[in-house]
């Protein structure tokens, strides 16, 4: 599997189903630099697995508190990335989008927090694909897209973005 078309997407399922949550306030967005876990060390949106029996809204919720103390509200949901590893690995992210929050991010075991002008987001700290589709969420347009990634390294991809 080192292309899309290696996959059958219609019988694929995700060995995971995660979530990432972008707040965005005042031309700013709020990333974090992972300490742990997929991709630590890159700066992303908080986020993580959703747990049985929870929805990926209330997934988005519980990650974001967890690993910053704060709550966020207003969320809508942006899109969705299903992710296959050449490893074998495969996630399924559904992002969502937070116009607020209540509280002050605090650094965890699990994050920094990193409040971030829209106009300088570190792309280069962060996943490859993040470029791809982070600006679509924030234009508020809706989006879908699937990876193939060896490690850090995107193989193929393709994104559906509605206008």
């Amino acid at each position: 599997m080192r292309c899309l078309a290696d996959i059958d997407w219609t019988t694929w399922r995700a060995k995971d189903l995660a979530t990432l949550c972008f707040v965005l306030r005042d031309d700013q967005v709020l990333l974090i630099r992972k300490k742990r876990g997929l991709g630590a060390g890159k700066i992303n949106g908080p986020g993580g697995r959703i747990d049985p029996g929870e929805t990926a809204l209330d997934a988005a919720v519980r990650e974001v508190e967890e690993e910053l103390r704060v709550t966020p509200a207003q969320l809508s949901e942006g899109g969705t990335l299903a992710f296959q590893f050449v490893d074998g690995y495969s996630i399924f992210v559904t992002v969502f989008r937070a116009e607020a929050l209540s509280g002050t991010p605090e650094e965890t075991a699990e994050a920094v927090p990193l409040w971030t002008p829209l106009h300088a987001i570190p792309y280069a700290e962060m996943w490859v694909d993040d470029a791809l589709w982070l600006p679509h969420l924030i234009a508020r347009r809706r989006f879908d897209g699937r990876f193939v990634f060896d490690g850090d390294a995107m193989l193929d991809h393709e994104l559906a973005v509605a206008r």
